[in-house]
């Protein structure tokens, strides 16, 4: 597996946030977690870019991340696309996804990730020299994404892609997502829009209070009852 964790325990101060989590990420997998606010999510990603301390097991290609900081978990290939997504507002779009390479010295791959990036987003190379604060939100989101990908990971965190986003947007990004994911690259994707997440992802985890309430492949969850009730507001 590419990324394991068993028994995963993470808290705020007393408050536990994540209790016995099991999850598992083989390699050029998209993996969503579902749930509700506070059930856990962001929390998760969190703890896997090493943002947030835990317990438990958290390995990686076969070694526990508990050891390094988030500096270097982004070297070792993990790179994370927060919720609100966090970009230079008064930097171009061009100078924020060159801040995604800060840590590569591999100038000719760093090049052709530039060129991937604006395969995925060509609205992204028209707008290379405009201010990130003036784009939409669904296109600062694409900005955020291509961000990530320029640390060229090989497990890619995102974190709510989808949220205050036109849905002409969010279908183009979730696109963009599961095109990602087949070119190799393995995704631990964050989302409350379920119906889209299930779409493209090959499995899901839902979260609720911090525990692993139910795990299967996307298509069996999108036809479960009370996923469907719960989270796709049908059935």
């Amino acid at each position: 597996m590419m990324l394991e964790l068993r028994k995963l325990t993470a808290a705020y101060g007393k408050a536990i946030a994540l209790e016995g989590v099991d999850l598992q990420i083989a390699q050029g997998e998209l993996v969503t977690v579902l749930g509700p606010n506070g059930a856990g999510k962001s929390t998760l990603l969190k703890v896997v870019s090493r943002a947030l301390p835990s317990q438990g097991t958290l390995e990686f290609e076969g070694q526990s991340l508990h050891r390094y900081s988030t500096e270097q978990v982004v070297g070792r290939g993990i790179c994370h696309c927060p919720e609100g997504r966090r970009l230079f507002a008064e930097l171009t779009v061009l100078k924020n996804l060159q801040l995604g390479a800060y840590l590569r010295r591999d100038k000719a791959a760093v090049a052709a990730d530039f060129e991937r990036v604006y395969s995925l987003f060509p609205i992204l190379a028209e707008r290379a020299q405009q201010i990130v604060g003036t784009l939409s939100g669904g296109q600062q989101q694409m900005v955020a994404i291509g961000r990530a990908l320029m640390g060229a990971p090989k497990l890619l965190l995102l974190d709510e892609p989808s949220v205050g986003i036109a849905h002409r947007l969010k279908l183009e990004i979730f696109d963009a997502i599961r095109k990602i994911c087949d070119d190799g690259v393995a995704i631990l994707m964050a989302e409350q829009d379920a119906q889209s997440a299930l779409g493209i992802a090959d499995r899901a985890y839902v979260l609720e209070h911090g525990h692993v309430a139910q795990q299967g492949s996307a298509a069996e969850l999108g036809k479960d009852d009370r996923v469907r009730r719960i989270y796709l507001g049908v059935g």
